[in-house]
């Protein structure tokens, strides 16, 4: 019965994927922005329907200004925890980074032969 009960147990959740992580602090940012863009993104049609009310605002400053708005609630949502993607990108991208270097690794092995 142990052994059915373990299967069922959550594996432990890591807090810091990068930590000990060659370019880690890098592969954060990266992770980061690229979430920071994507909720960016998903924002812009919610603030695209809202009607502009031409009496206190509108024209191209509007449209600059609140580009430049949901640019910063990207970050800031981000930055906060986000919707959970930066720690899956950056997962992946600890994955590349050991890949290529196990895949560099071999290729000196062989070229040393």
């Amino acid at each position: 019965m142990d052994s059915t009960l373990s299967t069922y147990i959550a594996p432990p959740v890591i807090t810091d994927p990068t930590a000990g992580v060659k370019n880690g602090d890098k592969i954060k940012k990266a992770a980061q922005d690229f979430e920071a863009m994507f909720v960016t993104e998903m924002l812009r049609p919610i603030f695209d329907r809202e009607e502009i009310d031409s009496t206190f605002s509108g024209g191209s400053s509007e449209k600059i200004y609140r580009s430049m708005m949901l640019d910063e609630y990207g970050k800031s949502i981000a930055k906060a925890g986000g919707i959970g993607i930066a720690k899956n990108v950056q997962a992946e991208m600890i994955k590349l980074q050991e890949l290529q270097s196990k895949n560099s690794m071999e290729t000196k092995n062989v070229a040393s032969r």
